[in-house]
């Protein structure tokens, strides 16, 4: 078992189907344990549309972030709050995924970042739950995950679950 005392939780949300559509990001900072900052931005997706189901499941619509930030400004403002910290997200497939591809799109150079999972970590630390979904292994960590799918609500969920099965 890996023991983690720093890292950084991280989620985002999407506007449609592509990895590259980022409309909100949130960043919980855990150094020594303790949950020591954060930060949340919207960002204006690329591309700019929303899909009817993404902005069900997240609520956020084109009107919230036609004057947000794009990605690379954003990124600027989370870089130095991450520096030399491993990244977790639940299910790190997508938000590792959307990370590459948004760099990708606007021709960022990508520092291989350390990624680990909390959603396979969890399938390991209990696997008879009834599913592995963050409010559901939140909850078991002793959580509460009140605003699902807001990216900072996310975020500090996922670091709650890092900081008890990672």
């Amino acid at each position: 078992m890996i023991i983690m005392e720093n890292f950084a939780a991280i989620d985002f949300e999407t506007a449609n189907n592509e990895r590259t559509s980022v409309c909100s990001v949130g960043v919980v900072i855990v150094r020594d344990g303790e949950l020591v900052d954060s930060f949340y931005s919207l960002i204006q997706p690329e591309p700019n549309y929303y899909n009817y189901w993404c902005t069900q499941v997240h609520g956020i619509t084109r009107h919230d972030t036609e004057s947000a930030p794009v990605f690379p400004e954003v990124w600027k403002q989370i870089e130095p709050l991450i520096d030399g910290l491993p990244l977790v997200a639940h299910n790190k497939a997508f938000d590792e995924c959307c990370l590459k591809a948004v760099f990708r799109c606007y021709q960022m150079n990508y520092p291989d970042y350390e990624f680990y999972c909390t959603c396979q970590a969890a399938r390991r630390a209990f696997p008879n739950a009834e599913n592995h979904q963050l409010h559901t292994i939140s909850m078991l960590c002793g959580y509460r995950l009140e605003n699902h799918h807001h990216a900072l609500a996310d975020a500090e969920a996922c670091a709650w679950i890092a900081r008890e099965i990672l």
